[in-house]
Formats: C-alpha cells, structure tokens, sequence
C-alpha cells in the first residue's frame, strides 16, 4: 500500500473525527446525523493513521508532498 495522504489531510481528518466525537459525546449531534458522521469519523482514523484513502487510489488523487 502506497501512501497517498500528505499531513495535512491526514490532521484535517483526524481533527473532524475529533470534532464528531465531542458533538455526539456532548449530546449536541444525535440521530441520523450522529450515525453517518461516526461511521465517516470511524472510517478517518485508521486511514489517517496509516496514510492510505482507498477512495483516492482509483481517482488517481494523491496529496503527498512529490520528492
């Protein structure tokens, strides 16, 4: 598996993970709502962790620095 996340995505999707875990635990994001957003926050940690998006592999995105 090549990386295909740079930093910066991978902070901005572990800061959202964050952010849809202190609204649900906080009470402020409930129902369906708080369904989606934590199985996308679910889905951001582990690729963020290991710098891989299955999603941007078929689309050809990569946001890794070139060098």
């Amino acid at each position: 598996m090549k990386r295909n996340m740079g930093i910066i995505d991978r902070t901005i999707r572990i800061l959202l993970a964050a952010a849809v875990a202190v609204f649900y635990f906080t009470g402020q994001l409930t129902g369906i709502a708080a369904i989606v957003l934590g199985a996308i926050a679910v889905i951001f940690i582990p690729t963020s962790l290991v710098g891989f998006c299955p999603l941007y592999y078929p689309l050809g995105i990569s946001t890794c620095k070139k060098g």
